[in-house]
């Protein structure tokens, strides 16, 4: 797959069909990108488990954060990873020893780790690389153009509304 252009529809069907999510390098400090993209994701609906170790058994945006990956007892659908590009293939080697397989392997703006990638998609794995689920969910929703962002998104469909704040969804196509 081509990791420098995403169709809107593979980003759009990736977070219409995810519930559970995986935040690996959450934050608990609440001015990092990291504790709000967590936050945002709770309020759309997600279920959310922040992944990191020195926050073990702690709160971390109101949910609790684990070590690892295999200490969350539900089945993750997305790792949204936010490390380092290095520190990518352990945490995709993680991933991928889960049972059963997360859905969605997302490495947020600035990380890319291309042999990880390939190693999860072999698995047949989705990923994607060097994007934040925030900002698409925003863009692909809508949300953003409503402050005055371009969303390269026309649409005279009225919003449909769900759970949480300003929660109209990702668009299908």
């Amino acid at each position: 797959m081509n990791h420098d252009h995403y169709d809107n529809d593979y980003i759009a069907g990736i977070l219409n069909s995810v519930k559970t999510v995986a935040v690996v390098g959450a934050s608990a400090n609440d001015v990092r990108p990291s504790f709000f993209v967590t936050k945002y994701l709770i309020d759309k609906g997600f279920t959310v488990f922040p992944v990191n170790p020195g926050q073990a058994g702690k709160e971390i945006a109101g949910r609790l954060a684990y070590a690892r990956l295999s200490d969350i007892p539900e089945a993750i659908d997305m790792v949204d990873i936010f490390r380092a590009s290095d520190a990518v293939p352990p945490i995709v080697d993680e991933a991928l020893a889960l049972d059963p397989l997360p859905k969605v392997i997302w490495m947020q703006l600035t990380v890319r780790n291309d042999e990880a990638a390939a190693k999860a998609e072999a698995a047949g794995v989705k990923v994607v690389m060097d994007r934040c689920p925030k900002i698409e969910y925003g863009r692909l929703s809508g949300e953003i153009g409503w402050n005055g962002v371009n969303s390269r998104v026309i649409s005279a469909k009225k919003p449909v509304m769900r759970q949480g704040f300003q929660s109209f969804g990702v668009r299908q196509r």
